[in-house]
């Protein structure tokens, strides 16, 4: 009897997706098993809908891994919440006659992969290839997922062109990317352009009910600084994700914004760059300085990017990786490695503490590597209100007094 291997990717595309398809594919046909692309993730296999795949040739898959996006579409319906659906899930592969299944995705969709491992008890036995831009699973070695390396390096490019448009007409932008749970790809991208500065999630958690006024604070207090040193100019990347940081609870969003169960507007559907970009300018305004400011969302741009070339050797890695552990007769892991040879992350390991999600890694702010980014950032730090020398330039560039730049803006300095 012919085994078979179904493929499911979940969550937002990310490059690389199509390279894990084709090594995924390539080696399961070579070692004698059918291969099934399910299309648009676990949508129609949680309706019970048995129609939507497509059974993969090599040749179907042999030259896809320059490409971006996903040949089998991708979908947000990961029903983690819902037994009945997860019970369809568990159900329609066994109709398919499906041995071995491999999930392409992020922590949404490891975690339904874990949930589906506890109903189908090792009768199919589950691989997580782990994607995501966001770069927040919590792998060996600190190692990217995949996609990261690939949308930082899209979205440097992007905003060292922002940073040109920037200088040359003299405006701020506020450049907006994903990171929801965490910060990684804001703070890469702006490290390796050069950006004025970054903001992100983990910055935040420090603070009590930290709010809209604070973040308005930090990058006022960017701007002013680079006014006292004689550019006009400048670009701020915004990680998403500091919005569910921040106390959103008295601010009235319109009611046409898209709404999460509980009833709370969707991060994505907040604009942040609009945001905070109108009271900054008018901030500024009223002490009578005159600054230009643009959002632009570049979020959306990264994640069907064609993949770098160390996306596309790391997902081959992955792909043949998450063949070799489920021929093994394994089951219910990340596929991960250390250095060059696979370590698979297995699901108990990377549980949080409830067991209601995985453990997702933030950019630690106490490492030296986050210490650099501060560094090259233009920030208010503690430094500039303790030298009178750096000080009164601050307060003129902002048209205060220094009194009253310290009390406005001391709370945001760094150091």
């Amino acid at each position: 009897m012919i085994r078979r291997l179904a493929v499911v990717v979940g969550g937002g595309p990310a490059p690389g997706i199509n390279s894990v398809i084709s090594s995924v594919t390539i080696e399961a046909i070579n070692e004698g098993l059918e291969v099934l692309g399910i299309y648009e993730g676990f949508k129609w296999l949680s309706q019970n809908d048995l129609e939507h795949y497509k059974e993969l040739s090599i040749d179907d898959v042999s030259r896809i891994h320059y490409a971006g996006g996903s040949i089998i579409g991708t979908s947000r319906d990961t029903p983690i919440d819902t037994a009945a659906k997860l019970e369809n899930i568990a159900e329609s592969l066994k109709a398919l006659k499906v041995d071995y299944l491999v999930t392409i995705g992020g922590e949404g969709t490891g975690y339904l992969a874990y949930l589906l491992s506890t109903i189908l008890q090792d009768k199919i036995k589950i691989a997580h290839v782990p994607k995501t831009i966001d770069n927040d699973l919590d792998l060996p070695e600190n190692h990217p997922t995949f996609g990261f390396e690939t949308a930082r390096q899209v979205g440097t490019d992007l905003v060292r062109n922002i940073m040109e448009d920037a200088r040359s007409t003299r405006r701020w932008y506020f450049a907006v990317t994903m990171g929801r749970l965490a910060g990684h790809l804001a703070l890469g991208i702006a490290k390796a352009s050069g950006a004025t500065l970054a903001i992100i999630p983990e910055e935040l958690e420090p603070y009590e009910n930290p709010s809209l006024q604070l973040l308005i604070d930090i990058i006022e207090g960017s701007i002013i600084k680079r006014l006292a040193q004689g550019k006009e100019h400048g670009v701020a990347v915004l990680a998403e994700g500091i919005t569910s940081k921040i106390d959103m609870k008295n601010f009235q969003f319109p009611a046409y914004y898209e709404r999460d169960e509980n009833g709370n507007v969707r991060l994505s559907e907040i604009p942040l760059g609009k945001l905070l970009k109108d009271p900054v300018m008018k901030s500024l305004k009223a002490r009578g300085i005159d600054k230009r400011i643009i959002d632009i969302e570049i979020g959306y741009v990264l994640r069907s990017a064609p993949p770098i070339a160390f996306d596309i050797e790391y997902t081959r890695n992955l792909g043949y990786g998450a063949i070799k552990f489920l021929l093994s007769g394994e089951s219910g892991a990340i596929i991960a490695f250390r250095g060059a040879n696979l370590s698979p992350v297995y699901f108990d390991d990377v549980l949080d503490a409830d067991k209601k999600g995985f453990r997702v890694r933030k950019v630690n702010l106490a490492s030296e590597s986050y210490k650099v980014a501060q560094n090259y950032m233009i920030r208010l730090d503690k430094n500039d209100f303790a030298e009178k020398s750096k000080l009164i330039p601050l307060a003129k560039a902002a048209h205060m007094n220094t009194d009253e730049f310290r009390e406005r803006f001391y709370k945001v300095a760094i150091y």
